[in-house]
């Protein structure tokens, strides 16, 4: 199973995204206000890096209130680690273990596509356990 079938029915333009320009201040309501963990970056339309609740926090700690004046260039994680539709999940989840990140741009020839968390992953991993115990109640059943 790939990213893909995540991704199907979602359009890049529900992507909630930032620009490198955005004042971290801004990055943060949009955080807060979408109920949301991460932004991606955007520098010219292009995947630039991703900001994260931590890296704000960590920003705060280190510098104070003044971080928020910033661009999110200035604190975002960068490069980012992406994604292609045809990544499979199982690979994408072992890469957030790995890495110990929560949140992946999704790209296709370069253009971001979407954005998944892994929340999203864990979804498709639990629908699919529970497809398979279902086929095999099933099966059992007709033995």
């Amino acid at each position: 199973m790939t990213i893909a079938k995540i991704i199907t029915n979602r359009s890049a333009d529900d992507v909630i995204s930032c620009d490198v320009t955005t004042p971290v201040s801004k990055a943060v309501e949009m955080l807060a206000g979408k109920r949301i963990g991460a932004l991606p970056v955007l520098r010219d339309g292009k995947i630039a890096g991703i900001v994260s609740e931590r890296d704000v926090i960590y920003k705060l700690a280190e510098t104070g209130r003044s971080c928020l004046d910033l661009p999110v260039e200035a604190i975002m994680t960068s490069p980012a680690v992406t994604v292609e539709p045809s990544t499979k999940i199982d690979d994408a989840l072992a890469l957030m273990t790995r890495r110990r990140f929560r949140h992946f741009p999704v790209v296709d020839d370069g253009a971001l596509v979407a954005f998944i968390s892994i929340g999203d992953l864990v979804k498709n991993k639990i629908d699919e356990v529970e497809h398979e115990a279902e086929a095999l109640r099933n099966y059992i059943q007709t033995v």
